[in-house]
């Protein structure tokens, strides 16, 4: 009866350690622990004009549902970029388990030292702070043409391409263009 205490005792907490990290890991580096709704990344990846055959790249994959909406619903081929390894445990698995490894793959690793000049689409979740931060490498990694989506943050010094206010999400094309949400605003109004 002990040991059977001691096996249901050693496996709750390892299910405590593992959700642990499925949130410390990401909150370290200041990205947001809530995943993004399903119908707000199809909504984000139509108006970024992810298409069959394009590669995007997910910064900080999480759960995979963006990689897996792109392959499934876009014909893409999905790269997600993860640094918290109980995520990145469970996409891999999602993938070998669901078939998806033409398609999808995902990466150890942190985003802002990626290599993204493959990427025809890059799609990121994350703060304010921290996306002003990463704004920089993607500039300097992201080859012209390609699109960027940012969910609830924009970058402040880049004026968007497209913006859809309902769901907050800012799509910028490379090089981004000077200028701001609010000079994107006033074009539309003009």
């Amino acid at each position: 009866m002990n040991s059977i205490i001691l096996v249901v005792y050693g496996i709750s907490l390892a299910l405590f350690g593992l959700a642990l990290l499925w949130f410390l890991v990401p909150a370290f580096y200041g990205l947001p622990s809530k995943p993004t709704r399903l119908g707000r990344i199809r909504k984000a990846l139509k108006l970024a004009g992810l298409k069959a055959g394009e590669t995007l790249y997910d910064l900080g994959a999480g759960d995979g549902r963006v990689l897996f909406i792109a392959a499934r619903e876009f014909g893409a081929k999905a790269v997600g970029i993860e640094v918290a390894p109980v995520q990145l445990l469970y996409v891999w698995l999602k993938i070998l388990l669901g078939g998806q490894r033409e398609r999808v793959q995902v990466r150890w690793g942190n985003f802002y030292r990626a290599d993204l000049s493959h990427a025809d689409v890059v799609f990121i979740y994350a703060t304010l702070h921290e996306l002003m931060k990463v704004a920089p490498h993607l500039q300097k990694m992201m080859r012209a043409g390609t699109r960027l989506v940012s969910i609830a943050a924009d970058v402040p010094e880049w004026e968007p391409s497209l913006f859809d206010e309902e769901n907050l999400i800012f799509v910028y094309e490379m090089p981004p263009r000077e200028g701001s949400l609010t000079t994107y605003l006033i074009k539309q109004a003009g």
